[in-house]
C-alpha cells in the first residue's frame, strides 16, 4: 500500500467529516452526479427492495443492538 498523497491523523472525526464534505462541496455539479454504473446498481437493489418486500432492520434498533455487543 502507498503512502497517502496528505496525513490527516491529527484532524479529529468531525474535522475529517467537514474536509470531505468541503471537498466534495469543491466539485463541479457535473462531477457529483452518479455514474450509469451506480445509477444501474440503485435500480438494481430497488428492484430487489420491491420484490422481497422486507426492508431490514430499523437502524435505531441496530445501534442499539451494536452497543449491547460492544458492552
Amino acid at each position: 500500500m502507498s503512502s497517502p498523497i496528505l496525513d490527516f491523523s491529527h484532524l479529529t472525526p468531525d474535522e475529517r467529516i467537514e474536509l470531505a464534505e468541503q471537498l466534495w462541496d469543491s466539485l463541479p455539479v457535473a462531477e457529483q452526479q452518479p455514474t450509469q454504473p451506480v445509477l444501474d446498481e440503485l435500480r438494481r437493489r430497488r428492484a430487489a427492495l420491491e420484490a422481497d418486500g422486507n426492508p431490514g432492520e430499523p437502524w435505531d434498533l441496530v445501534v442499539k443492538e451494536i452497543g449491547e455487543r460492544g458492552a
